[in-house]
C-alpha cells in the first residue's frame, strides 16, 4: 500500500510504502492501547468509587444486592412453604397411623398407654464423620421418603386391621360361650337311655340344670329366626348365625326375644324353665350345622371363664 504525502511545506510530493506487516503492526498497537485504557479507567472506578463517591455506581451496586436478596428470600420461603405442606401432610397421617394403631390394639387388647415412649427417648454413639446441615433439597428428600414410609405402614395397619375384624366377626359367630352359668350338663350328646321311653335314643344337644328362671344367654352373635311353643322342646328359641350354622334353646320357662331380631353373645335371651318333653327345669341347648345336630362340647369347650363372667354385664 502506498501512501502520497502533499504539503506546501513540501516542494514535492513523497510516497510512503507501507506493507500488511506494518499495518498489523499498527491495528495491534491501537487495540492494545483501547484496552489497557477500558482496565485502568475499570480499575480505578471499582478500587475508588467510594472515594470517588460515583452515585450511580453505588446505584447499581445497590440493586444489583437488592435483587439477589429477594430472589434469596423468595427461594428460601417457597421452600419453607412447601416443607410445611409436606410437614402438615405427614402429621394429618400421623394421626390417622396413631387411631388406626389403637384400634388394632384394641383388638388384640393391647392398651395404647403400654406403648407411648417418652418425650424425647434418649439418644447417642460415637460421632464417625464431621456433622453437616442438610440442604434443602436433602431435606426435602427425606420428607417425601418420610411420607412414603407413613403411607406404606398406614396400609399394612388399615390391612392388619381388616383381618382382625374379621376374624373377631367370624369368632364372635361360633357358638363358643356357655348358655347358661353352669360348670357341668346332667345329659351330654349322643345315645342315651330316653328318660320317657327307657330305650337307647339319639341326644341331638347337651342338658344344663339350674333352677326355674335362671338366665339364658346367646351363645354367640345372631338373628333370631324362632321364638315359639314346640310339642318337644316346649318354649324353643332358634339363632341363626351365618353359613348355616344353628343354636336351639329348649325349655324355657320365658321367652325375652321375637323372630328378626339381632342378639350379641351373652346377651340374654330367656329363663330356664321345664316346658315341653322335660323331666325338670334344665336347658336343652343344640348347635346344627345346615340342619344336621353337632357336638356342642365341640364348641363349648372353648368358652372360657371371662365369657361366664361378661354374660351377666352384657345381659343388662
Amino acid at each position: 500500500m502506498h501512501i502520497i504525502l502533499v504539503s506546501d511545506r513540501l516542494a514535492t510530493a513523497k510516497t510512503i510504502s507501507l506493507s500488511i506487516r506494518h499495518v498489523a503492526l499498527a491495528m495491534g498497537l491501537l487495540v492494545l492501547t483501547v484496552l489497557g485504557l477500558s482496565s485502568l479507567f475499570s480499575f480505578i472506578t471499582l478500587r475508588h468509587a467510594a472515594e470517588l463517591r460515583l452515585p450511580f455506581v453505588q446505584d447499581v451496586a445497590l440493586s444489583v444486592r437488592a435483587e439477589e436478596s429477594q430472589r434469596t428470600q423468595s427461594f428460601v420461603h417457597d421452600n419453607l412453604n412447601a416443607m410445611a405442606i409436606k410437614i402438615g401432610e405427614i402429621q394429618a397421617r400421623m394421626l390417622r397411623l396413631d387411631s388406626l394403631g389403637e384400634r388394632v390394639g384394641g383388638l388384640v387388647g393391647f392398651k395404647p398407654q403400654e406403648f407411648k415412649a417418652a418425650d424425647k427417648p434418649g439418644q447417642g454413639g460415637p460421632l464417625v464423620e464431621p456433622a453437616r446441615a442438610f440442604s434443602a433439597a436433602e431435606l426435602q428428600r427425606q420428607l417425601d421418603v418420610l411420607s412414603q414410609q407413613v403411607d406404606l405402614r398406614s396400609d399394612y395397619l388399615g390391612l392388619v386391621e381388616s383381618e382382625l375384624l374379621d376374624e373377631r366377626v367370624r369368632s364372635n359367630l361360633l357358638p363358643t360361650t356357655l348358655p347358661v352359668q353352669a360348670d357341668w350338663n346332667t345329659s351330654g350328646y349322643g345315645m342315651r337311655i330316653d328318660p320317657f321311653t327307657g330305650h337307647r335314643a339319639m341326644h341331638e344337644g347337651v342338658d344344663f340344670p339350674g333352677d326355674t328362671g335362671t338366665p339364658v344367654f346367646a351363645a354367640a352373635a345372631g338373628m333370631v329366626i324362632v321364638s315359639e311353643v314346640h310339642p318337644g322342646y316346649g318354649n324353643l328359641i332358634e339363632i341363626d348365625h351365618g353359613k348355616g350354622l344353628t343354636t336351639r334353646y329348649a325349655h324355657c320357662s320365658r321367652l325375652l326375644v321375637q323372630p328378626g331380631v339381632f342378639v350379641r353373645r351373652g346377651q340374654k335371651i330367656a329363663e330356664l324353665g321345664s316346658t315341653g318333653r322335660s323331666t325338670g327345669p334344665h336347658l336343652h341347648f343344640e348347635v346344627r350345622a345346615n340342619g344336621a345336630s353337632m357336638n356342642p362340647n365341640d364348641f363349648l369347650r372353648h368358652a372360657r371363664q371371662t365369657d361366664i363372667a361378661l354374660a351377666p354385664k352384657l345381659a343388662r
